[in-house]
């Protein structure tokens, strides 16, 4: 059994190339290649061939290549004409000089060229797409084509370095409306990187590849990156959505963050994204709206864990297991007594360490600061740096729990005052 073998070749190369039948008679030149999306995605369906009476799309395994580089038919019949409807992605028409996302590298680059390798020899003598050349090489190749040799050009191009993303890591960002459907790229993977990386890639796109984007993530994943992009973007993100898919966003959001996006909207619209909202978070949202966005309510949330003053360890577990916030964001639990005012906090790492039927009065910080509603945000930030707080309760002028304010607020409060 003769070993397989394969052979690298650019997308800029084959491009052009003449297609013979069997006989040399010349069936016409390579235009594109189309390539399967979905389950298959990245397998060559077939090659685009402009012909004299028009393109031609012919299924990948009946194409081989020759030893001269020309491209050979392997049957002499009819050749099928290219028709609408197939889920294919062009590389030549809908890839390259597009921007994509280097899933791997978590950022926006541009293809430049693909690269293609032939895999085995005779019957199984077949291409498929290797990885997206986003560097000078693939640039060099489209510059010079046509003004060197084809052999000479391929020889040059390869003494650059490579700047490549291997297919597997790559998606296609489609924008065009009227092959949206067609495509039906996958975007699973986006909802694998991290919210912040995934708001720095949203802000390196164009406006159209960032709404395509955008718009075909969950609501989750959509609530999470938009906390983490700038307001302005933020009001560009959700211009051209409904008013309900925007409430389904902003019921995922943290009440707070949600508050402060929807103050920046016109009013108008604000009202009509509440009154989509399910009726216990837009009352969160809309209490939040109440206060000024410069005091500690503006940068509070009202989504904290919070047991009665007698509880024990086993009930703060128990809160914790049915809390529907980030539970990344608990750093203590909080003791409320039947009048909703604060009693105490106990850091959860002390919590974790004792018994379950341990009282949670016992093991409260002697002393437990808070901050009324009105505070300025700077005198917030000012007692976070002097007490090294993780988490600042907020209470109304009857000393009832409102909310709390934890560091990111304060980190990203004070970032933008630099």
């Amino acid at each position: 059994m003769e070993a397989r073998t394969t052979a690298r070749i650019s997308l800029t190369a084959l491009v052009g190339t003449p297609v013979t039948d069997a006989s040399g008679r010349l069936r016409g030149r390579l235009k594109d290649i189309a390539v399967a999306t979905g389950p298959e995605a990245g397998k060559v369906a077939g090659l685009v061939l402009k012909t004299r009476t028009g393109l031609s799309l012919v299924p990948s395994q009946d194409v081989m290549e020759t030893p001269s580089g020309a491209l050979e038919l392997r049957s002499a019949g009819e050749l099928p004409p290219l028709k609408d409807g197939g889920n294919y992605l062009f590389l030549q028409q809908d890839l390259v000089d597009r921007q994509i996302i280097d899933i791997h590298g978590r950022k926006v680059v541009r293809a430049n060229d693909v690269d293609l390798e032939w895999m085995g020899h005779g019957a199984a003598h077949l291409l498929r797409v290797a990885e997206v050349e986003v560097g000078m090489r693939g640039a060099f190749r489209r510059v010079f084509k046509g003004l060197l040799p084809k052999h000479r050009l391929e020889a040059l191009s390869r003494k650059l370095a490579a700047h490549a993303i291997p297919w597997q890591f790559v998606d296609v960002i489609e924008v065009d409306p009227a092959r949206r459907v067609k495509l039906r790229i996958e975007y699973e993977r986006l909802a694998r990187i991290h919210p912040s990386e995934l708001a720095d890639i949203l802000e390196d796109l164009a406006p159209a590849e960032r709404e395509a984007v955008f718009t075909s993530l969950d609501e989750e994943v959509a609530a999470e990156t938009l906390e983490e992009v700038d307001p302005k973007l933020q009001k560009a993100l959700l211009e051209k959505l409904d008013e309900e898919k925007i409430a389904d966003i902003v019921e995922e959001m943290d009440p707070g963050v949600a508050a402060d996006l929807l103050a920046e909207l016109p009013e108008e619209r604000s009202d009509a994204i509440l009154e989509e909202m399910e009726p216990e978070e837009r009352q969160e949202v809309e209490e939040l709206l109440e206060f000024d966005e410069r005091s500690a309510a503006g940068f509070m949330t009202t989504e904290f864990v919070h047991v009665s003053v007698n509880a024990t360890v086993a009930t703060a577990v128990q809160a914790l297991r049915s809390f529907d916030g980030d539970p990344e964001s608990v750093t203590e639990i909080f003791l409320l007594d039947d009048k909703e005012i604060l009693r105490g906090s106990i850091p959860l790492a002390r919590m974790v360490m004792a018994q379950p039927d341990t009282r949670l009065l016992v093991l409260a910080e002697p002393r437990v600061l808070s901050c009324p509603a009105d505070l300025n945000q700077n005198e917030v930030a000012e007692m976070f740096d002097k007490y090294n707080l993780h988490a600042l309760p907020v209470v109304d002028q009857q000393g009832r729990m409102v909310g709390v304010v934890q560091s990111d607020q304060v980190i990203t409060f004070l970032r933008e005052k630099l």
